[in-house]
């Protein structure tokens, strides 16, 4: 047997699935594929050069240095193969786009051979993922009075491997695709619990909607020859949920154009649409492979004579159609004039957001990447040739008021700028880059940036940024074949690459499966952070985080770098009292409602939340921040007093320090450097030179929303409205409820505490009710299953310490254990307490998920259609979305609880509370500290 040999063997497997071979990335087995192509007469031969020509991926890996070794010894004439001439093995090397294809060129254009050398240096002139090491090769050989390093270097300071592209076509024809009404989430793209799969593209897509769907899809491109399909969410959002690099992926795979005829299963160019427009993580993923984003407005709300909106009997409002894209409707986009037009040519709306010099770059490059990168190599080019870079890219949009105070994140923007106009101040609007000081990425989309990481060549984190993290909690719940397939390959590849890693690939600390945001919002030690993570939910408590794709993820790990707009902030205060049996979530739940009543739209949708929430600990403000990403916003932003700040970075220095004591620590000593960076800010805030984060007041806000916590007199409800007869309202977390709504008669049949909303203090709210019950009527029985997952090992840690975990114990009738973790799904759940393993659990639909059709009472983020829960043949699955204690007690119940319920069960119970900083000294700290 040799590595071919299994290599056929697997690809008669994938057959059978409908499945082509899987693109290699090996380079052992690219090795034998050479020497059986360099045995005249060999069996294998034929198929062994077709899948190095048209299977073997670029980049990095190890499978691109050695096709890229042996396409240098066909150009030099070491080897003949008749079927790659030398011109050939330019070509094939020019679509590698980085990694050891760079080297190889490099010592082409740099080498003896004038001939071979010209043509190197044209195809050097395409590339643009060149690196610090590449770059350090050409100035020296400039530097050395070599005259093709000259001339590649005046080639990038004049930027022709963009003003070389044809521009983008001036008229788009499309055909239309409904592939849901409302808001579509990115698990329709891309589903959770095809997670494992997502770095096999070709598997993956087989994922995407549904296989009817995709028939659909190919069946439309056969009617209409040259049109590209538009997938449309109908009377909603396309893309909400989470960035999803794969969903993109997917869609890019079904309608998509492919990005070289040697890379297999890599399109690029998707178009995607929805009514309100593409949700903004979203919609930067869709930049990221050079795609179109539609805002369609083709439903309007039907305004009465004043100018407000006409309600149905439901209380939502009615809507009208402007123009139909039912499935196969055939329009078209003139991107010169930037308008929508029916197929007879009538302009139906304008989509100039879809259309700014920016992402009209994107679409001309292929991709978001390549812009980026080829800034980057034009300004070296020119700073080593001293000239001025070509005015090629759009300039920046600086956008500057004089007079106009900063917002929040104005400020940390502003603070973090690079390559803005010195001195000037820069408002919402702006284009900024801007340095990246924490990135996180997550174990289901950290395949895929490893890939891209490949794929843009790059092997080392910057050195810019101050921590990164590699979890490992979106697949901790079960460790089965799957998980144990790819979790140790990319720990050990992020490890590597300079990220502290959940897991170590020696062995020797214990595999660490916390959810990823609350370990990365105890590695932001600055309230003037810029923080970059692969999941929708990377929003801290300090400083300013965006979620982001893989592929984001991959650019801010490889150049410390990211660059977007300064989006406008909403603010948010907060008045009155909260009662004495309400919960922070209530208040989180609250706000929602709030805002929509106080301004009829979501005036969070893409933008900043600053929430002036003062005097809550990060822990519990995180609960806040976290429910944003279900708010549509595009990040958050706590304005925190000096004293709880101080408190927050206090807490994470000691949650530091524990990962060191654990042996997570690297060589760079990152951890170490964070701590010091705590340090140093702690000090900067009690001597007064630079107090904790806070807003000019002539700062300038898109809105502003004023809780009133006097409102909220009972628990709060967020419900998916499975059975709403307007599909476009099912499944969004606008629809907030007191509980009262449901007369203590919905039953519950699955509770669950956990996923990155809860904290310290939800465990001990667990723990303090159970005790209740206990005293009261002398022990606990539960009338529906109760899953309980601590998002971190500290946090368990700290409630054995506190005699908490003890309770848990007691009524648990299972108990994670991780010498002995699960290795296959949970299917059926008894009315018993599941102590389950630190990490994302049911939240995560990749694993554990609660029985088809079942009503299931979170504390989650999640009530996506098919998340948590899918539907049965007889019932829709409801995911309802919670404070711990009501979700605790609905276990208990079986049922929702009464008002009078909840109030007599949490009595005495120190829930998570909070007042206006007005109302309370900076001193004050929560009871959960």
């Amino acid at each position: 047997m040799s590595l071919y040999t299994d290599y056929l063997a697997e690809i008669e497997t994938r057959k059978t699935e409908g499945l082509h071979p899987k693109p290699i990335d090996d380079g052992a087995l690219v090795a034998e594929l050479i020497a059986q192509i360099e045995e005249p007469g060999h069996a294998h031969r034929a198929g062994s050069l077709d899948f190095f020509i048209y299977n073997t991926l670029p980049g990095t890996t190890s499978a691109a240095g050695v096709k890229a070794a042996f396409l240098k010894k066909i150009i030099l004439g070491e080897s003949l193969v008749p079927e790659i001439t030398p011109t050939f093995a330019f070509e094939l090397l020019s679509h590698m786009k980085g990694g050891p294809s760079i080297g190889v060129l490099l010592d082409l254009a740099l080498g003896e051979d004038d001939g071979i050398a010209a043509q190197a240096a044209e195809v050097l002139k395409t590339q643009v993922f060149l690196y610090e090491a590449d770059m350090a090769r050409l100035e020296a050989a400039h530097k050395a009075g070599n005259a093709i390093a000259k001339d590649v270097l005046e080639s990038y300071a004049k930027a022709e491997f963009f003003t070389k592209l044809p521009d983008i076509e001036e008229e788009v024809e499309l055909v239309t695709y409904i592939a849901a009404e409302g808001d579509i989430s990115t698990d329709l793209l891309s589903p959770g619990n095809q997670a494992h799969s997502r770095s096999d593209r070709e598997l993956h897509g087989k994922c995407m909607i549904s296989e009817t769907a995709q028939k659909e899809i190919e069946a439309l491109k056969l009617q209409h020859p040259g049109k590209r399909v538009m997938l449309i969410a109908e009377k909603g959002t396309m893309g909400v949920g989470s960035s999803r690099m794969s969903g993109v992926n997917n869609v890019a795979l079904w309608t998509g154009k492919p990005t070289s005829p040697y890379v297999p299963f890599v399109n690029y160019a998707p178009v995607v649409a929805g009514t309100n427009g593409i949700s903004p993580i979203f919609l930067t993923t869709v930049g990221v492979t050079g795609g179109i984003g539609l805002d369609l407005k083709n439903w309007v709300k039907k305004l009465d004579a004043d100018g407000k909106p006409i309600l149905n009997n439901e209380g939502n409002p009615i809507l009208d159609q402007k123009y139909s894209v039912a499935t196969g409707t055939v329009l078209k986009i003139n991107t010169k004039t930037k308008k929508l037009l029916s197929e007879d040519g009538e302009e139906l709306v304008d989509v100039a957001s879809a259309f700014t010099p920016s992402k009209v770059e994107f679409m001309k490059a292929g991709s978001s990447y390549a812009v980026v990168f080829g800034k980057k190599l034009q300004t070296f080019a020119a700073e080593t040739l001293g000239v001025t870079p070509a005015p090629v890219f759009a300039p920046s949009k600086e956008v500057s008021i004089p007079g106009q105070g900063l917002t929040a994140v104005e400020k940390i923007f502003n603070a973090n700028a690079l390559g803005t106009t010195p001195g000037r101040i820069l408002h919402a609007g702006s284009d900024v880059r801007v340095k990246v000081n924490i990135v996180g990425s997550q174990d289901t989309t950290g395949l895929m940036t490893a890939q891209e990481l490949e794929a843009m060549a790059a092997t080392v984190i910057s050195p810019t940024v101050d921590g990164a993290y590699q979890s490992g909690c979106h697949t901790a719940s079960v460790w089965d074949k799957k998980a144990q397939a790819n979790i140790p390959k990319l720990m050990s590849f992020m490890n590597a690459f300079g990220l502290i890693t959940a897991r170590d690939p020696k062995g020797s600390y214990h595999a660490m499966t916390d959810v990823i945001h609350k370990v990365l919002n105890d590695l932001t030690v600055d309230d003037w952070d810029i923080i970059i993570g692969g999941d929708s939910h990377t929003r801290m408590s300090k400083g300013v985080a965006f979620g982001a794709d893989s592929g984001t993820v991959a650019l801010a790990l490889a150049t410390g770098e990211a660059t977007m707009p300064i989006p406008e902030s909403v603010k948010v205060t907060f008045t009155g009292k909260m009662k004495d049996y309400m919960d922070f979530r209530d208040v989180v739940h609250a706000t929602q409602a709030q805002m929509l009543q106080q301004h009829g739209d979501n005036v969070f949708q893409g933008r900043i939340i600053e929430v002036h929430i003062g005097t809550l600990l990060a822990d519990q403000a995180f609960t806040f921040t976290d429910w944003t990403a279900e708010m549509k916003a595009k990040a958050s932003i706590c304005i925190s007093e000096d004293e709880t700040l101080i408190g927050s970075l206090e807490l994470a220095k000691s949650r530091i320090q524990v990962m060191i004591d654990k042996g997570m620590e690297n060589e760079a000593g990152t951890l170490a450097g964070l701590i010091a960076k705590a340090d140093k800010r702690i000090n900067e805030i009690r001597s007064g030179e630079k107090p904790a984060l806070t807003p000019d007041t002539s700062a300038k806000y898109f809105a502003e929303v004023v809780v009133d916590l006097d409102l909220i007199d009972e628990p709060m409800i967020a419900d998916p409205d499975v059975n709403n007869a307007d599909p476009s309202r099912r499944y969004t977390h606008d629809t907030i409820r007191p509980v009262s709504y449901y007369g203590g008669e919905k039953k519950i049949d699955l509770g669950f505490v956990g996923s990155c909303m809860v904290h310290k203090g939800d465990m001990k709210i667990v723990a303090q009710m159970l005790r209740n019950i206990e005293k009261t009527d002398g022990k606990v029985e539960f009338k529906a299953p109760l899953v309980v997952a601590a998002p971190t090992y500290n946090i368990i840690d700290e409630l054995k310490a506190e005699g908490d975990w003890e309770i848990l114990q007691k009524y648990s009738g299972f108990e994670f254990d991780d010498l002995f973790p699960k290795t296959q799904n949970r299917t059926e759940y008894e009315n018993i307490l599941y102590l389950e393993r630190p990490g994302c659990n049911l939240c995560m639909g990749n694993q554990e998920k609660a029985a088809k059709g079942d009503t299931v009472l979170a504390t989650s983020t999640r009530l996506f259609q098919g998340r948590v829960v899918e539907d049965s043949s007889e019932k829709k699955g409801e995911s309802l979305l919670a404070s711990t204690p009501v979700v605790v007690l609905s276990a208990i119940l079986g049922r929702t609880p009464s008002a009078e319920e909840y109030k007599s069960a949490v009595e005495g119970i120190d829930l998570t509370k909070f007042a206006p900083p007005i109302e309370v000294p900076g001193t004050a700290r929560s009871v959960h500290f």
